[in-house]
């Protein structure tokens, strides 16, 4: 969706197939980052600046169509609300979602008229009106009963006659309110769309020809999966890879819909199916890496033999809305893991009022500038002989903690964020581009 040619591309890739009847789009390249600053910016001409950049760059998309003077009122519309935000010096949460939901309106609008130059018939439709959420703004959880419900009313029965173009990211509350999922949200909203009208497919249309065996921009020889599980997949989106949404597999997982990832720049290219089960289970199937992690490390001679002291710790943890990943224990020491590379503003945040609650039972110790490397694949919790090569090739490199046993897809360990794509091209020469591996299929 970056400007009207990438748009083409993804109405022609709409076009040639009847059965894509629902087409969720993302904000125009940049355009959520220029929303934010707008959103952060204090003084009343940055925002005007903000504004002018958003409003030339979807102007001028609207110019490059056969008929510009068709979409442009619309378009014109939707940049009057942010604009009469300007003069509003602080933005709570509440405003900085409804100036988010402004990226995937307009490109929304701008897309079906590209896809109605082509193919008449398609139909707008405000996913607000349909993606139901609770009111925590920046990262709202859709309400899934409310979906379908809204879906059978609102959508099945355009979806007999005509396409749907909508937004991805974006929902609302109960009394109107709009919310947005979280960045990268587009991919979550499509899978729930997906689940409420129990679609057969889903397909994810981005930059990236396929899910690859680890971040090509780490690893050159990285190889195109062309088939892998709903277990592998939502291991790798977890861990680390950006091609989905940590979240976009749940819904599809719970009604076991098939989901395609492929390029809309590269449509001819295989892609990448995710499906319940595969024909092949490699024990490493690929290698994923998570920057930006914190190790929180919690140290009492009270927990020795006694019970009690991990309710107590996570309850706090609990009280401050803190996400804990990973956990080892020994005696009288925990480790977590925290991913402090999240988007929203205030989450995983370890303030001073947090560590000072801890305090009170127990030593804290914070280390940061750490990356968490994950093996993912099958039945790694059972495969003999794993530990000892994967350690093994990294006998120079300072291990901080290791989580394996917990997932039969994962194996999971810390290094430190300078040593992480040298661990990632390490294990990923041994395990996959050798042919010879025992861990391949």
């Amino acid at each position: 969706m970056a400007d009207a040619e990438a748009m083409r591309r993804s109405a022609a890739i709409v076009t040639q197939d009847p059965d894509k009847r629902l087409i969720v789009v993302s904000a125009t390249s940049g355009t959520t980052n220029l929303l934010t600053s707008f959103s952060n910016a204090v003084v009343v001409s940055e925002k005007e600046d903000y504004y002018e950049k958003i409003r030339d760059k979807h102007l001028a998309i609207c110019n490059q169509l056969k008929n510009p003077d068709s979409v442009k009122p619309r378009v014109e519309s939707v940049l009057e609300e942010l604009k009469k935000l300007t003069t509003i010096q602080v933005i709570g949460n509440r405003e900085k979602d409804q100036i988010l939901s402004v990226g995937e309106r307009i490109s929304s609008i701008i897309f079906t008229e590209i896809l109605n130059e082509m193919e008449p018939g398609a139909v707008w439709i405000d996913a607000r009106e349909i993606i139901i959420t609770d009111d925590i703004h920046g990262n709202a959880e859709p309400f899934i009963e409310t979906i379908e419900h809204k879906s059978s009313e609102k959508l099945e029965p355009v979806l007999k006659e005509n396409r749907v173009i909508t937004q991805g990211f974006i929902g609302s509350t109960k009394s109107g309110v709009s919310t947005t999922l979280g960045r990268g949200g587009s991919d979550y909203s499509a899978a729930l769309f997906a689940e409420a009208l129990n679609a057969d497919v889903l397909e994810i249309w981005t930059d990236v020809t396929a899910i690859y065996t680890t971040d090509p921009r780490i690893e050159p020889d990285a190889l195109p999966i062309t088939e892998i599980s709903f277990d592998e997949a939502a291991e790798l989106s977890v861990f680390g890879a950006k091609i989905l949404h940590p979240a976009t597999l749940k819904p599809a997982i719970r009604k076991s819909i098939r989901v395609y990832v492929g390029s809309s720049y590269h449509p001819e290219q295989p892609g990448t199916w995710i499906v319940k089960e595969t024909g092949d289970k490699p024990v490493i199937r690929a290698i994923s890496l998570r920057r930006k992690q914190t190790l929180l490390t919690v140290h009492s001679l009270d927990m020795l033999h006694r019970h009690g002291y991990l309710a107590r710790l996570f309850e706090v943890l609990a009280k401050y809305k803190i996400s804990v990943d990973l956990v080892t224990t020994s005696e009288v020491s925990v480790s977590m893991t925290l991913d402090t590379d999240i988007q929203s503003a205030e989450k995983n945040k370890l303030t001073e009022k947090v560590l000072n609650e801890l305090r009170t039972f127990c030593n804290v110790n914070i280390e940061k500038n750490l990356a968490l490397v994950a093996l993912v694949g099958n039945n790694l919790h059972a495969t003999a002989g794993l530990s000892g090569p994967v350690f093994g090739a990294l006998k120079d490199i300072n291990i901080r903690l290791i989580c394996h046993g917990a997932s039969s897809h994962n194996l999971c360990f810390l290094v430190e964020e300078e040593k992480a794509e040298e661990t990632v091209r390490t294990l990923h020469k041994m395990f996959i581009n050798t042919k010879n591996s025992t861990f391949k299929s």
